[in-house]
């Protein structure tokens, strides 16, 4: 057999398909990066977030899985807690949002802080928000 003939090159950490991963999550209506932590001070885990009609998925950036790593329902998410975390006092564009969550398979209530650009985060709280049963659960 010749040199390089029949063989794929090894594949590469990452490589094409990440960027394929990330662009197919990117392209879907209703997507936004974000930063997922279940403690303020992190690991933060990179991803993309997605509204659904009554959930928001959150996918690992990074990751094996066809399926989402996080699925919550719009009635189990609650804004606690936001700032804008700024840079030497200047802001930076980027919302921190600590919110109280109930996951779709489990009945306990935990926190989970998101990081997600501002628009990204006047989406969210519009979309939590879209239900008349909401009032009082977005700071």
């Amino acid at each position: 057999m010749g040199r390089g003939r029949g063989r794929r090159p090894p594949a590469r950490p990452g490589g094409p398909a990440l960027g394929s991963r990330t662009a197919s999550l990117g392209r879907r209506v209703g997507s936004f990066d974000c930063a997922l932590a279940d403690r303020r001070d992190g690991p933060w885990v990179r991803g993309v977030a997605q509204y659904g009609a009554t959930r928001l998925y959150w996918w690992r950036r990074v990751s094996l899985l066809p399926r989402p790593a996080r699925v919550w329902t719009r009635a189990g998410i609650t804004v606690v807690e936001r700032h804008v975390v700024t840079v030497d006092d200047v802001p930076t564009g980027v919302v921190l949002a600590r919110c109280r969550v109930v996951p779709e398979r489990h009945d306990s209530v935990h926190e989970v802080h998101l990081r997600m650009s501002a628009e990204a985060y006047a989406g969210f709280t519009s979309w939590i928000e879209a239900t008349p049963s909401r009032v009082g659960t977005v700071i």
